[in-house]
Order: structure tokens, then sequence, then C-alpha cells
């Protein structure tokens, strides 16, 4: 199981860290968009190769960013937002109207 650190231990040096790249804020863009629905992996391949996305995933994961939840062989994805709200009030708002402007269109259904 992943490691997911607990709400009171998100630290803001190492969120700020790791939104720090430009694919970690794409890939909070595309969650974003989503309005709290958790995507699929496979779901970022436009940005990354898939042992890129591991590592970019695991960096946001660490940092307290989002929670990754096995489902079967997949993994779904998704942003802590009361966790992030709770802990740091108003900065993800802040934060997600940069990722959005970051993340690429989303394709057609």
């Amino acid at each position: 199981m992943s490691f997911h650190p607990p709400t009171n231990e998100i630290d803001l040096a190492k969120v700020m860290a790791a939104l720090g790249d430009s694919t970690r804020l794409a890939i909070l863009g595309l969650l974003s968009r989503r309005q709290n629905e958790p995507l699929m992996c496979a779901d970022f391949t436009q940005l990354a190769s898939k042992s890129n996305l591991t590592y970019h995933l695991g960096k946001m994961r660490e940092a307290g960013i989002i929670r990754v939840e096995p489902r079967g062989t997949c993994k779904f994805v998704s942003i802590r937002n009361d966790d992030l709200d709770s802990r740091f009030p108003g900065f993800l708002d802040l934060v997600l109207k940069v990722a959005d402007e970051a993340a690429p269109p989303v394709p057609a259904e």
C-alpha cells in the first residue's frame, strides 16, 4: 500500500517543491477539471511516459497532494482537497487556478 502522510504532517515546503514541476502542475490541472472524480494513471499518459508518471505521482503522493488508491489492476488518483484545505486554507484554490492553465485540453469524449 502506498504511503500517504496524515493531514497534520503535510508540509507546505514539500507541497510547494512538488508543485514546482510543470508536469505535476498539469497532472493537478487534469484532476481539478474532473471535479473530484478520480482518474486512472493511464489518463495522464499524454503528459509523460509511464515511468515518468510513476515518479511524478509518487512525489505528489509523498507530499500529500494526491491520494493513489489501487482498485483491481488499476490505480486511481485524486486530489486530497479536504486535507489540503484544512491544513492550508485557500492555498489549493490558488494553485488550482495556475494548474488549470498548465494542463492540456481535455479530449472530447
